[in-house]
């Protein structure tokens, strides 16, 4: 799936829970330390970023798993994870959810992102979906400035809960 000699997206398979439980866990840990209380992130990677998360996803026909992966030694870097919407706003038959995507520090500005984005939405359409959409931290500009590139726009609000605290979000949505 990559033509980057550094990286190859594949996708994820039930083996591979584990490494996804990992990477996410870095990952939230990379985007939030300093951001939101350490023993929040802990809580939120515990239940959230398990294994058991995982596993649910990817035996979820509904879901696809993708994984970027260091060509050499095949360790994890990134990953994505699309699903049925469950988000605070009218949602339709024909839309999904980009529920994450996440990469480690290391590879932002490499175009990993860039690359995991195009295969999430050329997934979206495959399945026949017509809209994509994402919750992002309200704080996270980075974030907001990547989908904005990519087309999204604001489409809503939510509280997304981290921990003990809540935190307010922006829902983002992209036609396909």
């Amino acid at each position: 799936m990559s033509a980057d000699p550094t990286w190859r997206l594949r996708r994820a398979v039930a083996e591979d829970a584990a490494a996804l439980s990992l990477v996410a866990s870095a990952t939230f840990l990379e985007t939030f330390a300093g951001l939101l209380a350490g023993t929040d992130i802990v809580a939120h990677c515990a239940t959230k970023s398990s294994p058991a998360a995982f596993a649910r996803w990817l035996a979820d026909p509904a879901s696809i798993v993708t994984l970027a992966e260091a060509a050499e030694g095949a360790a994890p870097l990134a990953y994505t994870v699309l699903t049925t919407p469950d988000l605070p706003i009218e949602t339709h038959a024909d839309d999904i959810e980009l529920k994450r995507i996440y990469l480690l520090e290391r590879a932002h500005g490499s175009g990993l992102a860039g690359e995991l984005m195009a295969c999430a939405l050329a997934d979206a359409r495959a399945l026949g979906k017509r809209r994509i959409l994402l919750g992002v931290y309200g704080a996270n500009h980075r974030a907001q400035r990547f989908y904005e590139k990519q087309g999204f726009v604001v489409v809503g609000t939510r509280q997304f809960q981290v921990g003990s605290a809540l935190h307010d979000d922006l829902i983002y949505g992209l036609s396909l």
